[in-house]
């Protein structure tokens, strides 16, 4: 008996197309709704950042990170800091650490908000990204009031950061926080018991975790595969080690471990944890001046 033959087409998708959320193209080789095959095509948005880093100060580098990941920029403000003061053997004070964590974990939030409303949108879910896109609003407005920047906040700095924390900031974030952990419960509403999401994304693009591992992939995705690594967990940095949250991992609640429902869940459930740092964070924040150990000159 012969082998029936479907019909193959090569989609082109991108670089510039409203559902790949980045400038990169892809060659999709499909049988219908069956992908079978994928080449992707990536660098169109490689502008440079290392050699630039090259030529200007320790201090200068830290809006190239913002643009690393423009949806998360707090982070990667944090990482490079964090290794420029190891470096540097710069210790900075308490406040700054707890002040960091805080706008780190925020700006998780609104990542995950970001990225799982555009998820359900790519699978003709409007309405909740409608919804997660208004309570990111709200992080933004938060980030806006602390250092004038919504988007790109070259916030962190090498021994500190730019702007202290507003004096009623507790008590702005703390209503967030009270208005926003109810939301999650909408999103599941929303999302997870939403019968056409479901269908999309349970046993789709399943990635096993020995596979993940062996093409290096991190964070969520990983995760989401069933790996229960967590750097803030396993190799703690700044005051990581101080708070009380779990790591949630993939857990095959509609399909196969590791696919596509899998790493939506997993960010629906870190945005909880992030909820809990944040809070631990603003309960045990010391006073302090963010600048005191910082020195005015330091050697390379």
């Amino acid at each position: 008996m012969g082998v029936i033959q479907g019909d193959q087409m090569v989609l082109n998708i991108g670089p510039q197309h409203p559902s790949t959320h980045g400038v990169l193209r892809l060659e999709v080789m499909t049988d219908g709704e069956i992908v079978s095959k994928i080449t992707p095509h990536l660098g169109y948005l490689h502008r440079c950042f290392e050699k630039h880093s090259e030529n200007v100060t320790y201090e200068q580098v830290i809006p190239y990170t913002d643009r690393c990941d423009y949806l998360a920029s707090m982070n990667s403000n944090f990482g490079y800091v964090v290794a420029m003061e190891e470096l540097m053997d710069i210790k900075v004070c308490e406040r700054v650490e707890y002040v960091r964590v805080i706008m780190a974990e925020l700006n998780r939030i609104a990542s995950h908000l970001l990225g799982v409303g555009a998820y359900g949108l790519d699978v003709g879910a409007f309405t909740p990204f409608v919804h997660m896109l208004r309570d990111r609003e709200r992080i933004l407005d938060i980030f806006e009031y602390t250092c004038g920047a919504r988007l790109l906040y070259n916030y962190m700095w090498v021994g500190g950061v730019s702007h202290d924390l507003p004096k009623d900031f507790k008590k702005i974030c703390f209503k967030f926080l009270d208005y926003f952990e109810p939301k999650i419960d909408e999103y599941n509403q929303l999302l997870t018991y939403n019968k056409i999401f479901v269908e999309r994304t349970a046993d789709v693009g399943v990635l096993p975790a020995d596979v993940a591992i062996s093409y290096g992939v991190s964070g969520t995705n990983l995760r989401a595969s069933g790996v229960k690594w967590d750097v803030r967990k396993e190799e703690p940095y700044s005051i990581y080690d101080r708070f009380d949250f779990d790591i949630p991992i993939g857990e095959a609640k509609f399909g196969t471990l590791g696919d596509c429902f899998d790493r939506y869940w997993v960010r629906i459930l870190e945005m909880k944890e992030s909820i809990k740092i944040v809070r631990q964070a603003l309960k045990e924040i010391p006073e302090g001046d963010i600048f005191e150990t910082m020195p005015k000159k330091s050697a390379p």
